[in-house]
């Protein structure tokens, strides 16, 4: 396995499992309060961090755009992800700033990630 997969593949497996628990809970509650966060929890946490571990074990990146890619990718997701439970769940700035910043490092992830598959040969 490469070096940056790992990592990617692990925190893609957490967030898919808590992302169907938390759909789960969703249904069985009757509820879709919490839709948005379970829905970022599985496109960019599940769906996003597994993509990229599979271009990385398919393509060889090397340097340090990968390894500041992988793991933007990986806090940016926690971040947003967080962030949006806890400002759902309390509301205060310092929760809104955590969403915000998880946001804003993830996005930072998706252009280095562009960079990264523009520089491939």
């Amino acid at each position: 396995m490469k070096q940056h997969v790992k990592p990617l593949m692990l925190a893609s497996a957490f967030f898919g499992l808590f992302g169907v628990f938390m759909g789960g809970h969703l249904a069985g509650a009757g509820s879709y309060a919490l839709s948005a966060i379970h829905a970022h929890m599985l496109v960019v946490g599940w769906l996003s961090l597994f993509s990229w571990g599979v271009y990385y074990q398919l393509f060889t990146v090397k340097g340090w755009l990968g390894t500041a890619h992988t793991w933007t990718a990986i806090i940016g997701t926690i971040g947003l992800v967080f962030g949006m439970w806890l400002n759902n769940s309390i509301g205060s700035v310092v929760t809104l700033i955590v969403f915000i910043a998880g946001g804003m490092i993830l996005m930072a992830s998706y252009a280095l990630f562009l960079i990264i598959v523009l520089k491939q040969k």
